[in-house]
């Protein structure tokens, strides 16, 4: 322990910790735990503990205050056969909650009590990181298609969301407009082969290739499959500009209406 940790720990031989150094705010959801211990972690890969069938569990870190002592201790918990066992960590001695969190998850780490969690035997990915990451990726109301169903929105259209065009073909469009026959997609650079932006992987670069390789000739058929029923594919990018690509959307949904005599709402 260094000095300046030495001579608080003292100072709380008079009187307690404030309740900051380590009582959570009362009132957070799930999701503000969850990412509290993801920061105070460093992220999540970093924390799984082995348990005894040899599985991982993913663990978090508990503090706890002895009012005698007025100490502050670290405790390792995660779920187990329907209970949650309880692992001494160490002492923190820090002023705030994020810092001791911090501390006692660097400990935790330092004693090989936690750590990532071993790739699946032949996994695609180079790294529990990276297949946390792309087991992440949302498949619909990614950031960008949120923001053109917005625009859209506001122009007074309406559509059907992650819908299939055609009966009985199993192909989803991020946004379908029935009456118009135009269905749009939202592609993603890397996973569709984006010519700008999408750059070879420098792992497991056979796989990656193949599997861009099949997502494109998929994103062919489709467009194929829907074409021949009457129907207008438009694909945008990621990257683009989304009030441009609403306003693309925009003009063939009104073009339809304008042949077709109807207003389309």
């Amino acid at each position: 322990m260094n000095d300046a940790a030495r001579s608080q720990q003292v100072g709380w031989r008079d009187k307690p910790p404030p309740e900051r150094a380590w009582r959570g705010r009362q009132g957070r959801t799930r999701k503000a735990i969850v990412a509290e211990q993801d920061r105070a972690a460093g992220g999540r890969e970093g924390r799984y503990v082995k348990r005894k069938d040899g599985e991982y569990a993913l663990a978090s870190i508990t503090l706890k205050l002895l009012p005698k002592t007025r100490r502050i201790r670290a405790y390792l918990r995660w779920s187990e056969g329907g209970r949650s066992p309880a692992l001494y960590v160490g002492e923190v001695e820090h002023l705030t909650r994020a810092a001791n969190l911090e501390q006692a998850w660097q400990i935790a780490k330092d004693r090989e009590m936690v750590g990532e969690r071993p790739l699946p035997e032949g996994s695609w990915a180079s790294s529990p990181a990276t297949r946390s990451t792309m087991r992440g990726n949302r498949g619909r109301d990614t950031a960008p298609e949120l923001r053109i169903r917005s625009l859209l929105h506001r122009e007074g259209l309406r559509y059907r969301v992650s819908a299939r065009p055609l009966p009985g073909v199993r192909r989803t469009a991020d946004l379908v407009f029935t009456r118009a026959r135009v269905a749009v997609f939202v592609d993603g650079c890397f996973w569709h082969g984006c010519p700008d932006h999408c750059r070879p992987a420098r792992t497991n670069s056979d796989f990656w290739r193949a599997k861009v390789e099949g997502n494109r000739a998929r994103d062919a058929q489709t467009d194929q499959y829907l074409t021949e029923a009457g129907w207008r594919v438009i694909r945008i990018w990621e990257h683009e500009d989304p009030v441009r690509a609403a306003g693309r959307v925009a003009a063939a949904v009104r073009g339809f209406a304008a042949q077709d005599g109807h207003n389309v709402p």
